[in-house]
Formats: C-alpha cells, sequence, structure tokens
C-alpha cells in the first residue's frame, strides 16, 4: 500500500491509453463547461509510439460502419470543433464530401480526422509509456482513505510516476485467434494484415486461406482478390457465406445513446435477450454492399468457367503445419466431418478481438473493486466502477462494459455522449483538494 509523500505530478484524471476511446476523453475535457469551476488537468498514457486506430485494415475500399455524425463530439456537442465536419472543412473537403451524398466515409478517411484530432493534444499524452502498476495512496496514513491513485510509468530505461483523483482506463482491445492457431510470418492475425501484406510479392502468391465470418473477413477476401491476380482465394466461414448485417433503422436505435439506460437498468434476463435480438447489427455480420461484390464475383468465374475466389462454407480450420517452406491447412467441414488439406502461402484470420482485462493494470487496485455473481465488474451508469467504501477516487472504464452498458460498449456509436457522461460525472465527485503540479 503507497502512503508516500514523495513528491509527484498530480492531475484530476490520468487516461490509461490513448486511441479512439481516450481521445473523444481528451476532447469531452477541452468542450466541458463547467460553470466558472476549475478546468480538470489531464494526463494520458498511451503504450504505442503514436496515435493509431486499426491501421493494417485500412483498406483502399473498406468503408466506415457508422456514419459521420457519430464522431468524437457531434452527438454531445454539435459546435465543437473537434467535429468530422470541422476536420472536413479545416481541410477543405466539406462541399465534396456532401456532394458525394455518402454517410459513411472510407476508414483511411475517418483515420485522417482521428489523426487531425489527437495533434491537438501532444502536450497532454505521452507516448511509447507502459503503466507498470496502479497502486492505491492513503493520504491520512495507513487506516485513511484511498483518494488518490498512484500510476507508475516504465519508458524506456526511464521510470515515472503521477498522482491522480480519477483513473480512466482504455486499454482497447486484443486479437482473438482460432484455437490451436499461432500466429507467425504465414499464420497472421488481420490486425496485423496489411502492414504484412504489402511486404509480400502479391503477383506471385498462390493461395491465401482468409478465416471470418465478419465485415474484416469479407474485405480482405475482396481486398486480396483485387490485389492478387494470380493467387487463389479461399474463404474458411463457419455458415452458409457472410450474414448480412442488421443495420435499418428501428435495429440501429440500440446504439442510440438512450438505449444504454434500456440496457443497463434491465434485469439480467432482459439484458440477455437484448444481447441475442440485436448482435446481428454488430458481430459476425458483413454489410449488403460487400456480400453482394463477392457473391457477383464468385459467379461471374463460374460463368467463365474458372476459380480464383472459393468459399469453404460450414467449415473451421483446425490445424496449420508448416514444413520446409509450405504451409499446410486443415480444414474441417461441420456438416460431414469432412477433412480438406490447403497449401497456401498464407492464412489470414479475421476472427474477431475481445476486451483487454483491466485486471492487469489495476493490480493492486482490482480488489478494491467490487463484482458480480458472474465475477464481472460492478459498473455504474456513469462507467465508474462500483468499489469498496474507502476508494474516494473514480475508477472508469471505457470498454469492457458489454455486461453492463450494452453493444455500443466498445464500438465508436457512442464515444462522444460517453466521454461526456464520464467528464460530468468526475465533476459531480472531484475532490476538494485542487490538483497541482
Amino acid at each position: 500500500m503507497a502512503t508516500t509523500t514523495d513528491v509527484a505530478p498530480v492531475y484530476d484524471v490520468v487516461g490509461v491509453g490513448f486511441g479512439p476511446s481516450n481521445l473523444s476523453l481528451a476532447v469531452a475535457l477541452e468542450d466541458f463547461d463547467g460553470a466558472g469551476a476549475r478546468p480538470l488537468r489531464a494526463t494520458f498514457f498511451e503504450s504505442k509510439p503514436a496515435f493509431g486506430w486499426h491501421r493494417n485494415m485500412l483498406l483502399p475500399s473498406a468503408k466506415m460502419q457508422v456514419s459521420f455524425l457519430k464522431d468524437l463530439a457531434t452527438f454531445r456537442n454539435p459546435v465543437s470543433r473537434f467535429s468530422f465536419v470541422s476536420y472536413l472543412h479545416s481541410k477543405g473537403r466539406l462541399a465534396q464530401f456532401v456532394n458525394n451524398c455518402d454517410f459513411f466515409p472510407t476508414r483511411a478517411e475517418f483515420h485522417g480526422y482521428l489523426d487531425w484530432v489527437a495533434a491537438n493534444f501532444t502536450d497532454t499524452v505521452s507516448y511509447n509509456a507502459n503503466i507498470t502498476e496502479i497502486t492505491p495512496v492513503r493520504r491520512s496514513g495507513p487506516n485513511g482513505p484511498i483518494d488518490r491513485f498512484r500510476t507508475h510509468v516504465s519508458s524506456g530505461t526511464t521510470a515515472t510516476s503521477v498522482e491522480s483523483h480519477n483513473n480512466v482506463v482504455a486499454t482497447g482491445l486484443v486479437p482473438k485467434m482460432p484455437d490451436g492457431l499461432v500466429q507467425d510470418d504465414h499464420v497472421w492475425h488481420s490486425s496485423d494484415f496489411l502492414g504484412k501484406f504489402q511486404r509480400l510479392a502479391a503477383d506471385e502468391l498462390n493461395h491465401v486461406v482468409v478465416v471470418g465470418a465478419g465485415q474484416s473477413a469479407a474485405e480482405i477476401v475482396r481486398f486480396c482478390h483485387d490485389t492478387a491476380p494470380n493467387a487463389t482465394i479461399t474463404a474458411v466461414v463457419p455458415s452458409y457465406g457472410y450474414r448480412i448485417a442488421d443495420n435499418t433503422p428501428f435495429a440501429n436505435q440500440v446504439f442510440d445513446p438512450d438505449a444504454v439506460d434500456d440496457y443497463h437498468f434491465s434485469e439480467q434476463y432482459a439484458k440477455d435477450k437484448l444481447w441475442d435480438y440485436h448482435s446481428n447489427t454488430n458481430y459476425s455480420v458483413v454489410d449488403g454492399d460487400v456480400i453482394r461484390s463477392l457473391y457477383q464475383r464468385k459467379y461471374d468465374e463460374d460463368v467463365q468457367g474458372i476459380e480464383r475466389l472459393r468459399f469453404m462454407e460450414l467449415s473451421r480450420v483446425t490445424d496449420v503445419k508448416r514444413s520446409g517452406d509450405d504451409t499446410q491447412v486443415t480444414v474441417q467441414s461441420l456438416a460431414t466431418g469432412q477433412m480438406d488439406t490447403l497449401d497456401v502461402d498464407v492464412v489470414v484470420c479475421a476472427t474477431g478481438y475481445e476486451p483487454m482485462g483491466a485486471e492487469g493494470v489495476l493490480g493492486d487496485l482490482d480488489r478494491y473493486c467490487l463484482r458480480d455473481s458472474r465475477g464481472r465488474y460492478v459498473v455504474e451508469r456513469d462507467y465508474r466502477l462500483a468499489t469498496t467504501q474507502d476508494v474516494h477516487g473514480g475508477i472508469y472504464l471505457q470498454g469492457g462494459t458489454e455486461h453492463t452498458h450494452g453493444l455500443s460498449s466498445s464500438l465508436l456509436s457512442n464515444l462522444a455522449v460517453r466521454s461526456g457522461e464520464i467528464v460530468e460525472s468526475i465533476f459531480r465527485n472531484r475532490l476538494d483538494e485542487p490538483a497541482q503540479q
């Protein structure tokens, strides 16, 4: 237990991670009108060397699945200078974007927007900074309340620490691989796709296998079919091809800010039902335009009597073996159990992500956080972790709250409103002791 009085900078907020979630928090802090109160002082730590968001999936034709209005600010503050519209105006592309009559920019353009926003906060974020531990600080002796947290940071050979009254943890997602498969030079996760693909001679590829049933899998199949002209592209899908995402207006209400209340305050059985009913808005589904594009390609090849685009439906990859310079993939039919062995150059696993648990970051703080009957964190409506009574500081989660806040918890859809709610909560609960450096 830290009771040290060592001098360390003191902040109102320390942000763990600086991806889109905590970038939106930085925007909300900048925008927030505290009715004359002292502004909150914040600093952020990010382990990556620079800001980035799914850089290896910025495929030329890949588009966003959410409207440009669901940016880092607009749903919370439509006149924010950090909106996507402000970005377009600053780049001289606002008229052209409107003339394009499309609510959905490319992923590459949206990444440009995020980069543009992040450039405004270079003074408040430290990159190449790894959180080694977060320790509670009791300010009135060993039995006093925990009103601060000390965040220990390592950057290269340098170690430092800061204290804060609130920590906002946004550690993001980690790649999920199929059981038994390990990443190497010939087995990739989609999170590494574009960088690794660009190091290959695409016209020399003979066979690429893409595993997965979601948007990323379908986009990679299409990209490889376009870019590797001499290769067979095999899609291994556990269903009859790709399922269409339900992006109809009524279904999209599940991502509305008000829907978080519906989910959070429901009984567990209702939460489970809501998840079952609406998971097809986001999980293992693909936009209709991409599905039709791939089906048309397959049909055209059938008409021409060629087979460069293959779909192994109702199937899964069970094994990948290396033999000298060769890679062999075993694919099992879920319908018949039949095993097929394919000689391939590359296997791309577009098999999704899972939340990076906050436990590893919180360290000793974790034992002060309350759990439900399933062993999950108890998270209040304002995204603050429920803790033991002696913890007076605030620990907030950005992500990993699907069980308490619903489908939008790991998505961009609700970032602006969620960050605003966290900032308002911090203001409401701020401790009297002023932050100082």
